[in-house]
Formats: structure tokens, C-alpha cells, sequence
């Protein structure tokens, strides 16, 4: 079974950036099978920002100077470097590697990427402390989020964003308990069918179809929406207990509740299950929809700064989604930096 436990290593700071541009979905043509103030009422997705500029490692970059300068952290002290995102820069090379020359980072960092989706902030966590546990490496930037080229930029669900979460070896720091799980069978619930190895591009791949009263052609993302909803509401309470169960504390007694940001309803029906206090489960989709990887650390940006840089807090964060995969984690957090929001424009 996929349990984990890192111990020694702790969350030193996050960060997010997002382009400054906003796009309402109270205003935008939506489609022709939700009116606007149906469509933000069923996913709680009033705005969210957009732009054709940003790559997703543009945004990361951004989020990543600003918290190595609020962290006053030397950079030459940064030996590891993962970047997780399901849009990358290039096919080669991996993007962690242009990442690490941007910020100036040594030539001695390891530079890795990850491509996952929903659930990949808590998979390149774990991949991120696993480095730095026997403080061989001390401290590491786990990069995480999308920038929605592959999604039409008329998509009401989707934004884009970058993260930015630092780490440390900190030795006799309690540390990180894992959860993960994979269901492949479900592989196209969330998909781009063309651009990869098995079917690569054609003339075909550039054709529109309606999906759902929007158009796609097959190098955009598309959704299979009632799977997906069924699959996070039923794996994310079973994931959260299982976690609890394993490693023998009451999930309960957590000060806050951090779930990928899919969508409101899915999300309510989540926190419904596990019997959870409303202002224990602190959402940003509301203004910034769902960006993927980055949804999580996004969250806790925004909406808890204030609450938690000064005290302990100890968390429980799910992602889960695209692949089918999903992954839960345990951890707390004491005297953190959290910068403010960098809006990249």
C-alpha cells in the first residue's frame, strides 16, 4: 500500500504567481449549455485569470524569486529543484533544468520534472522531502502549476498559475505522512488525445468537435465531467481516512482542510463526508477556478496567510484528478513565510 512517512524536513515558505489579466465568467460567452450565473453558481468559479504570455514556468520563476528573496535564503544553498506541471516548456529539455539556470541556482542542483495534473503538488512533495530527510540536501523548491495553453481561453473552469514551495532539512522536525493511489482505467476521463508518442500529430488533430457545447480540437484538454466527479467525491474522504487510519491520529483534530480546487460542488460534497468545519476548508476557486498542480499551495496563499504565518498549524492537503490519481498528506507548519500573491503581467 502507498503510505509514507519523511521525517526531518520541513515547509519553510510558499508563493504563487498569476497573471494580472482577470477574466469574469459573469461576463464571458460561457456555452451554450450553462448561462453565466448557472455556470458560476454550480462550480463556484466567478473569475480567473488568463493570458496567452505566461508559460507556466514564467509564473513559477516569479513566485520563486519572490520567495527566495522573502525567505533571504542563499541560493547557492538550493540543491534540488522540482518542477511539476502538465505544460511544460518543451517535450526536451525538462523544464527544471531551464529553471535552474533562471534563478541562479549552483550546477550542482538536482533538477527533475514531474507531469501530473491535480494530484502532482502532493506527489512532488513527497519527491521533494524524500531528498532532503537524511540532510544530504538541505534545502529544495518544489515548483508547481499550469498555464492553460491547451485549454481554450474561453474555458469558464480553468486558470492559470504558478507555485512556489520551499523546504528545508530540519533535524527532529515531525515531517510529512503520505497517502497516494492510481486508477489508469480511468485514463481518458481527463485527456489530450493527440501530441504524445501514440498518436501524434496530424492534420486530423487541428478539426474542432463539441464537447459539452464548447468547441476542442484534439490537442486540447477535454473531460469526461460526471466520471471525475464521481471519482473525487468518493476518493478523496477514502484517501483522507485511509491516511489517518494508517498512521493512528484523528483526521479531525487538523486546523485546516486543503482539497485541489476542482470544483465547489465537488469539494462541498467532500467536506460533507468527512464531517468537516465549513471555515476548516478554505477555498480560491472562486477567483482563480482550478489550476491543477497548483490549487493547493495557491489556496493556502491566499486565503490563509494571515491565519497561519505565526502560529503552528497543522494540515491536511488531498489532490486528485487527471491519470486517475490522487494523493493525501499530513503535515504542520510554524513560523512560515508566505508571500504576498505576485501578480505577473
Amino acid at each position: 500500500m502507498a503510505f509514507f512517512e519523511f521525517r526531518n524536513v520541513r515547509v519553510a515558505g510558499f508563493s504563487a504567481g498569476v497573471p494580472a489579466n482577470i477574466v469574469s465568467n459573469l461576463t464571458e460567452d460561457i456555452s451554450e449549455n450553462y448561462d453565466n450565473e448557472g455556470f458560476v453558481k454550480t462550480t463556484g468559479v466567478l473569475e480567473r485569470r488568463y493570458d496567452e504570455t505566461h508559460t507556466t514556468s514564467d509564473l513559477c520563476y516569479d513566485a520563486a524569486e519572490r520567495l527566495i528573496s522573502d525567505l533571504k535564503w542563499d541560493r547557492s544553498e538550493i540543491e534540488a529543484l522540482i518542477f511539476v506541471s502538465q505544460t511544460t516548456d518543451y517535450f526536451l529539455p525538462a523544464t527544471a533544468c531551464i529553471l535552474q539556470e533562471r534563478l541562479g541556482l549552483t550546477k550542482e542542483c538536482y533538477a527533475a520534472d514531474i507531469v501530473l495534473g491535480c494530484s502532482g503538488w502532493v506527489y512532488g512533495l513527497s519527491s521533494a522531502v524524500s531528498l532532503l530527510q537524511n540532510g544530504h540536501i538541505r534545502k529544495a523548491l518544489l515548483l508547481c502549476g499550469d498555464a492553460k495553453r491547451h485549454v481554450p481561453s474561453n474555458n469558464p473552469l480553468f486558470g492559470c498559475a504558478g507555485t512556489a514551495t520551499a523546504l528545508e532539512y530540519r533535524e527532529g522536525a515531525a515531517g510529512f505522512r503520505f497517502h497516494f493511489g492510481t486508477d489508469g482505467s480511468g485514463y481518458d476521463a481527463i485527456m489530450i488525445p493527440d501530441g504524445g508518442a501514440r498518436n501524434q500529430i496530424t492534420p486530423e488533430s487541428f478539426k474542432e468537435e463539441v464537447i459539452d457545447g464548447r468547441r476542442y480540437n484534439r490537442l486540447q484538454t477535454r473531460m469526461k465531467g460526471m466520471d471525475v466527479f464521481a471519482f473525487g467525491i468518493s476518493t478523496a474522504p477514502k484517501s483522507v481516512k485511509k491516511l489517518a487510519e494508517h498512521f493512528g491520529f484523528d483526521y479531525q483534530t487538523a486546523d485546516y482542510y486543503v482539497f485541489h480546487q476542482a470544483n465547489m460542488k465537488m469539494n462541498n460534497l467532500i467536506a460533507k463526508k468527512l464531517k468537516l468545519d465549513e471555515e476548516k476548508v478554505p477555498s480560491c476557486m472562486y477567483r482563480f477556478g482550478n489550476t491543477s498542480s497548483a490549487s493547493i499551495p495557491l489556496t493556502i496563499v491566499t486565503q490563509l496567510k494571515e491565519k497561519i504565518e505565526e502560529r503552528p498549524t497543522k494540515f491536511i492537503c488531498c489532490g486528485f484528478g487527471v491519470g486517475l490519481s490522487w494523493g493525501t498528506v499530513a503535515f504542520a507548519t510554524d513560523h512560515i513565510v508566505i508571500s504576498d500573491l505576485v501578480e505577473c503581467k
